[in-house]
């Protein structure tokens, strides 16, 4: 079973819709902040921000802190004889909670139509201390907070909300936090509901005593009561957020403990953006934990930062990404601080069309594309070397269908001294046979090309503006989806360091580029696109077709599938995917 786990996303909704694009997983879990303000624009919140303070300040004189501040008005403005200036702000107070509580509801609404794109998957969302308890809003189906699920043979329970109020969310709406009670009271809700439950898997925003849970300046943070709970049960992992700063791996009385740090864009204590994009995905076999991965995703492409996975009793830690790890270490953003490239206007135009069709994935696109990570395991496990595919056709859409061939580009590193024809050389002969061995019982399949990443490498470093390969790998790593993208990344952010090599390269694939997308094939298949997405009941957004018009430059009613050729009974007869 594969978990992938996401925490403090913060509004980032677009962020978590790519996320779930270019990932697949049994099971997605958040754990808290889904949301960053209560409204649709910061001075609406600033000024609600404003009404509080005004009115906490006056709770506080009336020693009335027992009650929520939108009660606290409630009650104040039935008292008679109130000044006009009370009145004039409790009234407008009254009117932003209304209004935040139905801006927030339409927002996990958002939030609930971008988690529907996976219906096969298990999604679990946490409330933290930025949201509304979720039991109101369209995610209650997937609330975790006191509640359980089973995930196979496993029992994932969670705990939402924290120690501290945020200002501007609505007091009334928040999880009314329970989880900082002594234990031995035998009043701490979070302490009582897991010896209840006894789950294997434990989610929680606010973390454990002594785990995650130092913020700087102010010490730990964390729950003793959740400490204790881990530290004296069988609990297989506690999931928690919350905490930026302190996140990582932590093995603690046989508990996995982990943070993820931000996965949306959050504001420091000293006033920057963090640039966020974390997220950890799980390898679990039974109650056994095989492998733990920490990635970044950065626009579409995923990084691999760090492998952690047990070895002779003990779990071991891999660097794979020592930069962005140690940008992650020293509070620095890494991604945020280069310069954003811009593809030639018809790649743009592509990659947008392309993740609109991503959202309705089909399930004989995920076989295949969990065949290429297999080959990419086994070639690991099994040969000396690596390798790495960028996907294309209707696997790199999102819409392979059962008869579709899976058309793929290969990169390996050839032995430096080795000159001649690239399939010649030793790597790549052993991952073909690996890749003829998986895929031919089953699947039609085309290594459209073979890179060799040293070439590409050497050219990058001494600005070759004429290598053919640098070229090709500019433009596959433009269009296309890859497997095992932590073999390619190291080329791509040097490549990226060289904006100006990047463009030119771009510049000189142009041309070649717009006599791909005018060929009948490259149309057809377009066609094919629409006329499976139609085949599921859905319509082309107009949104959409204008930027398939704008990519085709022709009338958009000429990729009308009512149009276009029948089908072949023939598989062979189909044009390549």
């Amino acid at each position: 079973m594969r978990i992938i786990y996401i925490a403090d996303i913060h509004g980032a909704f677009d962020r978590v819709k790519q996320l779930l694009s270019e990932t697949m997983a049994d099971v997605f879990i958040i754990a808290g902040d889904l949301i960053d303000i209560p409204f649709y624009n910061m001075s609406t919140a600033i000024h609600y921000h404003e009404l509080q303070s005004y009115f906490h300040g006056l709770r506080v004189r009336m020693h009335k802190e027992s009650m929520t501040i939108e009660d606290f008005v409630d009650e104040l403005l039935d008292m008679p004889d109130l000044s006009a200036e009370i009145e004039e702000n409790g009234t407008k107070y009254q009117q932003y909670t209304i209004r935040a509580r139905r801006v927030l509801q339409q927002k996990y609404k958002v939030l609930e139509n971008i988690l529907s794109i996976k219906p096969k998957a298990q999604m679990f969302a946490l409330p933290g201390n930025y949201d509304m308890d979720l039991k109101y809003t369209a995610l209650h189906e997937r609330d975790l907070h006191l509640h359980w699920h089973s995930m196979k043979d496993l029992k994932i329970a969670g705990y939402g909300g924290a120690d501290i109020w945020t200002p501007g969310v609505p007091e009334r709406y928040v999880v009314r936090y329970q989880g900082d009670v002594p234990f031995e009271s035998g009043r701490n809700e979070m302490y009582n509901f897991f010896k209840a439950v006894k789950p294997d898997i434990i989610v929680t925003h606010q973390p454990a005593h002594g785990v995650h849970d130092r913020v700087n300046q102010f010490g730990t943070s964390g729950s003793s009561a959740l400490r204790h709970y881990c530290d004296n049960n069988p609990v297989v992992m506690c999931l928690t957020g919350h905490v930026h700063m302190d996140w990582g791996f932590q093995m603690t009385e046989n508990t996995i403990y982990l943070n993820p740090s931000n996965f949306g864009e959050v504001t420091t204590l000293t006033g920057g953006v963090a640039e966020g994009g974390f997220f950890y995905t799980i390898e679990m076999d039974g109650r056994q934990v095989e492998k733990i991965v920490f990635r970044k995703l950065v626009g579409d492409r995923i990084h691999d930062i760090a492998d952690y996975y047990p070895e002779n009793g003990r779990w071991q830690e891999f660097l794979v990404d020592t930069e962005r790890y140690a940008a992650l270490k020293e509070g620095r953003n890494f991604d945020m601080k280069e310069s954003k490239y811009s593809h030639i206007p018809e790649v743009r135009l592509y990659n947008e069309i392309k993740q609109f069709y991503r959202t309705f994935q089909t399930q004989a696109t995920d076989e295949r594309l969990e065949k290429l990570e297999e080959i990419a395991r086994l070639i690991d496990e099994n040969v000396q070397g690596d390798i790495a595919m960028d996907v294309m056709g209707s696997t790199n859409m999102g819409l392979a269908e059962t008869t579709s061939d899976i058309d793929f580009v290969v990169y390996v590193r050839c032995d430096p001294v080795f000159a001649g024809d690239i399939n010649a050389c030793l790597e790549y002969q052993e991952a073909e046979k690996i890749i003829e061995t998986v895929l031919k019982p089953k699947y039609a399949f085309q290594i459209m090309d073979t890179i060799d990443l040293n070439i590409v490498e050497k050219a990058i470093r001494e600005r070759d503006y004429e290598c053919e390969m640098a070229m090709r790998f500019v433009a596959y790593r433009a269009i296309c989806r890859p497997i095992n993208y932590r073999f390619i990344a190291p080329v791509e952010d040097l490549l990226n360091q060289d904006m100006e090599y990047r463009s030119e390269l771009e510049g000189s694939i142009r041309s070649y580029f717009r006599i791909f997308i005018n060929t009948g094939e490259h149309t057809r298949s377009f066609k094919k696109y629409e006329s499976r997405i139609r085949e599921i009941g859905i319509r082309i957004p107009e949104t959409v077709r204008s930027k398939i018009k704008a990519y085709f430059q022709q009338d958009p009613d000429e990729l009308n599938p009512d149009q276009a050729p029948s089908t072949p009974e023939n598989p062979d007869d189909l044009p390549k995917d």
